[in-house]
């Protein structure tokens, strides 16, 4: 049976019935296609990193800078979601800049030698973007006075409330599910500056995968944007489209990441 794995935005219950509800459409879709053996339910159990190179894999949404930096050539592109949140802007998103509400700091010039909260050294959104926000004000030195790892954007977030770091980059998407499912979580936080742009998260599966596959998901995923019954699940979810990227238009994540590096470094 092949693993389908859609778990990038899943922080909060009405996300994950809403994913649900996008999977169980497509594999009615798919399943009419002609397209057998598919799992009744999303797994749950893979953690969303590791289903990427999985040779079983059929559907997963990865990260761009992973996706650019470490997967291609090893996975197949489906297609980017376009999202309707604010700091979407068709398939590219950005992040937003985060410091406590009552922090004195008001501008990316004043988290200069300051601590700052990373999910990963690999996300694009809290990471890479973060990087090409600060790079061009600190021409060939270090930037932050210090890193910390949270392992996760909600960890970013409660980094930044709780003082161990003073700011952080939180991807647009997240940080409107959180403000829609989880206002209180942000409360103690404001935005102070937004990253460049990049393209979101594409919809993988796996490098083996046939022409035909690829076409048959991609065309499974148009039918769920287009179908009336499923407008409350793509409201919650934010979604109102998914855009066909290639290769090549992710490449520009991995220049920002050169031309940033240095800059985000404790």
């Amino acid at each position: 049976m092949p693993l389908v794995s859609i778990a990038m935005y899943v922080t909060s219950e009405p996300l994950a019935d809403a994913t649900a509800e996008l999977w169980s459409f497509l594999r009615h879709y798919l399943s009419n296609a002609g397209l057998g053996g598919l799992p009744e339910k999303l797994d749950r159990t893979v953690p969303y990193d590791e289903a990427w190179l999985r040779p079983d894999l059929l559907l997963s949404q990865a990260c761009g800078y992973p996706f650019v930096r470490s997967l291609r050539g090893r996975v197949r592109l489906v297609a980017t979601p376009i999202y309707g949140h604010p700091g979407c802007d068709g398939p590219l998103m950005r992040s937003f800049i985060i410091v406590r509400k009552d922090s004195p700091l008001r501008s990316l010039e004043d988290l200069r030698g300051t601590s700052a909260a990373i999910n990963s050294p690999d996300s694009n959104s809290g990471s890479n973007l973060f990087r090409a926000a600060v790079s061009p004000l600190a021409g060939d030195g270090r930037f932050f006075g210090r890193i910390i790892e949270t392992g996760s954007h909600r960890g970013s977030i409660t980094a930044v409330v709780e003082g161990r770091a003073e700011s952080a980059a939180i991807d647009c998407v997240t940080y409107a599910n959180i403000r829609r499912f989880d206002p209180g979580h942000l409360q103690a936080v404001r935005i102070i500056a937004e990253t460049p742009k990049g393209p979101g998260l594409p919809f993988i599966t796996s490098g083996d995968a046939s022409e035909e596959t690829v076409i048959l998901l991609r065309n499974a995923l148009s039918a769920a944007i287009k179908e009336p019954s499923l407008a409350a699940m793509r409201a919650t979810l934010g979604l109102i489209d998914f855009s066909v990227l290639s290769e090549a238009d992710y490449e520009p994540l991995l220049s920002l990441a050169g031309d940033a590096l240095p800059q985000l470094r404790a």
